[in-house]
């Protein structure tokens, strides 16, 4: 986070300031003293109320603080310290070796007694799969896996909670879809590929085993879903898919209320406002490549959106959705991810949604989009572009007693495989909806039955 610009101080005050030091009177004027003293306004009238060995006692204490939130060597731990004699440092990432399990064909394993039903719950009552092996032999087009993840938030959001509640409410996952009459499951092959471990005691080393896992998953061809934990999650995501496609060939929408560019005022380098600059900054995705939907929240000021149109970032804001209209806005993004054939990761934080759809998040945030806003733009974004990667992030389960953020949070999964169905039959169109569901075509209301007509006569089924 940028210091505020230094002020200048009118002469009325100079004999307030007679105690200080050079260096002193510096700080006094810096950008680093309006966190304590405020505005040129607030601290003319601070130095006003004060004698000048007040004055001074004031800075130095304010000097105090700025310092001792610094590091400082020999007395802050530079780093985190892990025992590497331990003969289980890897134990909790640790993968059984295949030649450890009961023989048996590569492939998806069903669980279900009757067709999905009857055993352990899975994402939408999909096979699951355990290994790079079964997602070849299965020809799989899409993995959905979790990843528990929380302590990159430093809040209050879920990690095994939100894979396991989603798992439990995901029945319809993978569904017909009305608006385009699509059943995502018979079109493509979609499995469980059960949750990353993750390092309770480590966000940073949790992060390199997420990677590998992403990364697995899309050496295959597959498209990896993850779903979180926080959003911290973004960065080992993206960074595993330009670990397969290439720096630089990968871009991201980042559906979000915050921006998630935020640096330099966390001691952490790893935490779930920092993925966006993280990424940018590494060299794993160009600022050009981002293109951020929904931001609303509070803390970002002039430099921070100065700074996106300097790189070239793409962003829309609520603002722009209220000068422009919520399709307006649906389309360009459209557009702006199709640009070059773009490969594309879709990062979903379910606070982009309002509050009053997704009140179950560690940092909500008023004024977001609505469910019908966020199945729209993700079914269009994954029938429409040439979608390599998605995540879902920052769910907590049991902040939400009536279940609905859960189930929403399902849907918006499920808008994004029924657009991957789309996709892959071909249904790519703009907006394209089925002519059989959007329209009755009994009467000639709207004037162009005969277009609806036409249009699901086109569209059945060869008799064989």
């Amino acid at each position: 986070m940028k210091d505020k610009p230094p002020i200048e101080l009118p002469d009325s005050v100079a004999p307030k300031l007679n105690l200080l030091t050079a260096e002193e009177s510096e700080f006094l004027k810096s950008g680093a003293a309006r966190r304590f003293a405020g505005s040129a306004e607030d601290t003319v009238e601070a130095l006003e109320e004060r004698t000048p060995e007040e004055v001074k006692a004031w800075v130095n204490a304010m000097q105090d603080v700025v310092a001792n939130n610094r590091y400082t060597e020999g007395r802050d731990l530079p780093n985190i310290p892990l025992n590497t004699e331990s003969p289980r440092f890897n134990a909790w990432r640790l993968q059984r070796p295949r030649s450890m399990d009961p023989e048996r064909e590569p492939g998806p394993l069903p669980l279900g007694r009757y067709g999905g039903y009857g055993g352990p719950p899975t994402f939408g009552r999909f096979a699951i799969a355990l290994s790079q092996e079964d997602l070849v032999a299965g020809e799989v087009d899409v993995a959905i896996l979790g990843a528990p993840l929380n302590m990159g938030s430093g809040w209050r959001d879920s990690g095994a909670q939100a894979t396991i509640d989603l798992r439990l409410f995901s029945w319809g996952m993978g569904g017909s879809d009305q608006y385009a009459l699509i059943k995502p499951s018979e079109v493509l092959t979609i499995v469980d590929y059960g949750d990353v471990a993750v390092d309770n005691s480590s966000t940073e080393r949790s992060m390199q085993h997420v990677r590998k896992i992403v990364r697995e998953v899309a050496e295959t061809g597959a498209i990896p879903m993850i779903v979180g934990g926080d959003h911290s999650l973004e960065y080992p995501n993206v960074a595993a898919l330009a670990d397969v496609y290439g720096k630089e060939k990968v871009s991201v929408i980042h559906f979000d209320s915050h921006y998630d560019a935020w640096w330099g005022e966390e001691s952490h380098l790893i935490n779930h406002g920092y993925p966006v600059y993280r990424l940018i900054n590494e060299g794993h995705v160009r600022g050009a490549d981002y293109i951020q939907v929904g931001l609303r929240s509070g803390g970002l000021d002039k430099s921070a959106f100065n700074w996106m149109r300097e790189i070239g970032m793409r962003y829309h804001n609520m603002a722009e959705v209220e000068v422009r209209g919520w399709d307006a806005v649906i389309d360009r993004v459209v557009a702006e991810a199709s640009e070059e054939g773009r490969k594309l990761h879709i990062s979903f934080d379910i606070d982009v949604l309002d509050p009053a759809f997704a009140v179950a998040t560690g940092t909500p945030v008023p004024g977001g989009m609505t469910m019908r806003e966020a199945i729209t733009i993700v079914r269009r974004l994954c029938a429409e572009t040439n979608v390599v990667g998605f995540d879902l992030v920052e769910l907590h389960p049991a902040l939400d007693p009536t279940y609905k953020t859960t189930l929403n949070s399902s849907y918006i999964i499920k808008a994004c495989l029924t657009g991957l169905a789309m996709n892959k039959e071909g249904l790519t169109t703009v907006h394209y909806l089925s002519p059989l569901s959007s329209e009755h075509a009994t009467d000639d209301y709207y004037g162009d039955q005969q277009k609806y007509l036409d249009a699901t006569e086109a569209e059945k089924e060869p008799e064989e």
